[in-house]
């Protein structure tokens, strides 16, 4: 049986059955991991995984001094609701976060501050959307009021 990334078992989206079949395979851009569209045996539905080498944990460490392990989920989470009724697909998302995921393992560190890490986030998504870009830096820099949101918006020009 094949298993998520945390080890438990690969569902359908839709019906959760276990068993699916892999329709198609390719490798992600960068290689660092596999697409597999799959068809779930019960439903027939398809759906999307993607299969990552076991690498060593990437660390966050938050402003107050304490971490957390990098959670891709969490991320997707944040800019997926950035980019909420803006037409932007979910595969830019994806590998935006493979990019920045990829730069940070490319330091040869294993810990990245939240801060960096923010920015590296901010900066490919000004590149996607500055609608997105806006929403996402209000949250991640605190906008307190609305002088903070014009200068972040000057600064766009």
């Amino acid at each position: 049986m094949k298993t998520t990334r945390n080890g438990g078992p690969m569902r359908c989206i839709s019906c959760g059955y276990l068993e699916s079949k892999v329709v198609d395979s390719r490798p992600s851009e960068d290689g660092s991991s596999i697409r597999r569209r799959r068809e779930c045996l019960k439903c027939g539905k398809r759906f999307t995984t993607y299969e990552r080498q076991n690498e060593s944990p990437l660390i966050v460490i938050k402003n107050d001094k304490s971490s957390e392990p990098f959670d891709r989920t969490k991320l997707l989470r944040g800019l997926l609701i950035a980019t909420a009724k803006r037409d932007v697909p979910a595969t830019a998302l994806e590998s935006l976060i493979d990019d920045v995921e990829t730069e940070i393992r490319n330091t040869m560190k294993n810990e990245v501050r939240s801060k960096k890490l923010g920015e590296m986030v901010l900066g490919r998504l000004r590149e996607i959307d500055d609608v997105a870009y806006i929403r996402f830096a209000s949250v991640y820099r605190d906008f307190k009021d609305i002088d903070e949101f014009q200068k972040a918006l000057k600064g766009m020009n």
